[in-house]
């Protein structure tokens, strides 16, 4: 049980750039923390459908603005946003049931402004899923802040 959190800090990857098996490790849905498995790895990316996605800054900024108008429209805190080449970031309080919710919300939208700005041919631009955190004090929220606006490695 989570209590009651004060928000949410979601995490989600691009198409293609963190597969399972990664030399990196990587989250295996249920069971949690995977280490690396190369044939695991070279299995995924033969099943992928599309090139792995690598957003460009111009997608970025249109991520970040798309996500920040969808937590407007639906009336979410949005504390921080950070979109990066493979991956995004976003710091959201919201009253929900289900904050997966959330996820699949700011992903669906920030697809839909890629496909009709940049690419309408491209099917895949998240992997499935992601990662949701949940926040349950002011302390936990103000260093997901940070991390989210200061600790992202490299320029724009």
């Amino acid at each position: 049980m989570h209590g009651d959190p004060i928000g949410y800090f979601l995490t989600w990857v691009t198409y293609g750039t963190w597969l399972p098996g990664d030399e990196r490790g990587w989250v295996e849905h249920h069971r949690g923390w995977q280490l690396p498995d190369p044939v695991r790895e070279l299995e995924a990316k033969a099943r992928m459908t599309e090139d792995a996605c690598i957003l460009t800054p111009e997608q970025r900024l249109a991520v970040e603005a798309q996500i920040a108008e969808t937590c407007e429209f639906r009336r979410w805190n949005l504390h921080a946003v950070n979109c990066r080449s493979n991956h995004a970031h976003a710091v959201v309080t919201a009253d929900v049931a289900n904050p997966k919710k959330i996820r699949i919300d700011l992903k669906a939208w920030a697809t839909r402004v890629l496909k009709n700005k940049f690419d309408e041919n491209r099917e895949n631009w998240w992997a499935e899923r992601g990662s949701i955190r949940f926040l349950n004090t002011v302390e936990e929220l103000f260093r997901c802040i940070t991390y989210v606006c200061d600790g992202q490695d490299g320029d724009r």
